[in-house]
């Protein structure tokens, strides 16, 4: 059955092609300009409008109306129309000009752009600035940072660690295990002030600390059932008990294989661990690449413990400590949840080669 109503062909020359293209993808562009012009190049390859709102995540009226201005109009016929009201006091080279000087320059004492900055180097005041980084999603003062792995088998496990996420071996269970090692108990020096009404919550900068713990936990890929356990230290005697920890928890089913996820930490590939694998064929280990520990899906289960039990609670002892975390796994196995892991191998290989494109030198 046909995707959708008949439409009028829209056929793009190689210069109006040319032109949506770099709209579409400069990121100097606007982003309802940036949008339209994929609209179109979609529509130019044949498809009708309800195969391009659902590939663009759009409405087929907003499909419709931009495939009708293009024909009529072309080109011009994507640009915004003269609104009501009072004229624009900014221009759109303004604009344009505040975006390529955050993106391409820095102030001569300054990293980066503050908006006071900018309203002064630009003659603009500092609300307009704002609305301009506002509307093309511009943040100068943050930043973020990531590290690109050097495994030279990096394509190769992630497609295999991947695999077992989306489609796991059949009569398996795939465990996501790790340590957060070294959990503090720490006590504010002063008691906690409640939060009130246009107040939050606030307690001391300082603290004091009264000993620390390691968390070993292996996750349930499939379930979200955590098998957890705290330990005073994490060397390879504390790793390898937590295994036979595991072992004792998961009972012994005829042909079924036990996948364990983890990374490349030293205790975790000691002569000791390897001869407690070697005598128990049902596991199998895969190693996440180095420099990779975000796909290991127990970290997700690790920020949100210390999230919503550990970073804002008093502890004045290690028991105090221990006993918070023991409850947290005993209240997370009541009703767990599996993480939905949403991103293909394919997905997350192009974004890494998007990133090693961008940098000079990244050695990928």
């Amino acid at each position: 059955m046909a995707g959708g109503r008949p439409k009028t062909a829209l056929l793009l020359s190689d210069d109006e092609r040319e032109t949506l293209e770099h709209w579409a993808r400069r990121r100097k562009t606007s982003q309802a300009l940036a949008l339209r012009s994929r609209i179109v190049l979609a529509c130019g390859q044949g498809q009708d409008n309800k195969q391009v709102a659902s590939l663009l995540k759009v409405s087929m009226p907003t499909v419709g109306k931009w495939r009708k201005r293009f024909i009529e109009e072309r080109l011009d016929g994507l640009m915004d129309e003269p609104r009501p009201g009072a004229p624009r006091k900014i221009s759109d080279a303004d604009v344009e000009r505040v975006v390529t000087q955050t993106l391409e320059s820095k102030p001569r004492n300054a990293t980066h752009w503050s908006t006071r900055g900018m309203a002064k180097a630009s003659g603009l005041s500092q609300t307009a600035v704002a609305r301009i980084w506002r509307a093309f999603g511009l943040q100068p003062h943050r930043t973020e940072t990531f590290k690109l792995s050097t495994d030279p088998q990096f394509v190769d496990k992630v497609r295999d660690i991947v695999g077992l996420y989306m489609n796991p071996p059949n009569n398996s269970i795939v465990l996501c295990v790790d340590e957060k090692s070294q959990v503090q108990a720490l006590d504010r020096t002063q008691p906690l002030l409640p939060m009130e009404p246009g107040r939050p919550e606030r307690h001391t900068h300082d603290y004091a600390r009264h000993g620390t713990t390691s968390l070993f936990a292996a996750l349930n890929v499939a379930t979200g059932h955590v098998i957890g356990k705290c330990q005073q230290r994490h060397r390879q005697l504390e790793f390898v008990n937590f295994l036979d920890h595991i072992d004792q928890t998961i009972p012994e089913t005829p042909g079924e294989m036990i996948h364990i996820v983890m990374d490349n930490y030293a205790t975790h590939k000691t002569a000791r661990v390897k001869r407690w694998l070697a005598k128990r064929p049902r596991y199998q280990v895969h190693f996440t690449p180095t420099s990779a520990s975000w796909l290991n899906q127990v970290e997700r289960f690790f920020a949100e413990i210390t999230q919503k039990r550990i970073r804002r609670s008093a502890f004045r002892s290690v028991p105090s400590l221990k006993k918070a975390i023991q409850s947290y796994l005993d209240q997370h196995n009541e009703d767990p949840k599996p993480f939905k892991w949403t991103a293909d191998a394919d997905l997350i290989l192009n974004r890494v080669a998007n990133v090693c494109k961008r940098i000079n030198n990244s050695g990928h």
